[in-house]
């Protein structure tokens, strides 16, 4: 696509989107580039919270060189539209970690896009995202991983689940493989679903009230995802966000 045309609704990682939206701040900046030197660590933390009425798109572009790894926590919650897209190139025995949380209401479109590549034997990628969406909003995670003839060994996965406050709030999850080596461990899984009955009922038979019953179990259903931020005032600062925004969805 020339990135300095407008996406339209044939740009598959642009199919759910607000395009009324990205034209309003269209051209975007050029994605940050991260690149690890071979055999270290990064981790990122990326909280978007822009103001409700906002337009908030952040690209980033990371190569893993030989054995380097990367951890990417993102907590995608603020906007008219919030737009998080990481695209990642594997190098042999690298490794990357996304634990991903989208958490909207109202008339918000949230995305999680992400294209994976591996290039070369023996890396490895893991990616957990998790949605909880009311209101009339849109929640959308749409992750390729791509391997190369070459990336033998790659072992790749991705679990994707969304849980719905409304029946007028909606989900895609579109997890892809695109694979050309022969020896090889990919998986993929995605689930839609909404609050257990049975579980709230037996939190309020022990006279927990609904709106807390509800927030104890989408605490739950998003805590894992953040179990991973090594700093622990870091992490706290993004659970408190999160739960802040579930609290203005119910």
């Amino acid at each position: 696509m020339n990135v300095l045309a407008l996406p339209t609704r044939r740009d598959e990682s642009w199919r759910y989107s607000d395009l009324e939206a990205v034209a309003s701040v269209w051209p975007i900046p050029a994605a940050e580039v991260i690149e690890v030197p071979a055999g270290t660590h990064v981790s990122r933390v990326i909280v978007q919270d822009a103001a409700t009425d906002a337009v908030a798109i952040r690209d980033y572009r990371v190569i893993l060189n030989a054995g380097a790894t990367a951890t990417f926590h993102v907590l995608n919650v603020g906007g008219k539209l919030g737009r998080v897209t990481i695209d990642v190139t594997c190098h042999e025995g690298s490794h990357f970690e996304l634990g991903g949380a989208m958490l909207g209401g109202g008339d918000q479109t949230l995305e999680i896009v992400t294209v994976l590549n591996h290039i070369e034997p023996n890396a490895t990628s893991n990616q957990v995202v998790r949605s909880v969406l009311g209101g009339r909003a849109t929640g959308s995670y749409l992750g390729k991983v791509a391997v190369a003839r070459h990336a033998q060994k790659t072992d790749a996965s991705q679990s994707v689940k969304a849980m719905l406050l409304s029946r007028t709030a909606t989900a895609n999850a579109k997890p892809e493989l695109e694979i050309f080596a022969d020896d090889v461990k990919c998986a993929h899984g995605a689930t839609v679903g909404e609050l257990d009955a049975n579980a709230l009922f037996y939190l309020a038979s022990r006279g927990i009230a609904p709106a807390q019953a509800k927030a104890m179990l989408l605490r739950a259903f998003i805590g894992s995802v953040f179990e991973g931020i090594e700093d622990v005032g870091e992490r706290e600062r993004v659970e408190a966000s999160a739960q802040a925004a579930l609290e203005r969805m119910l």
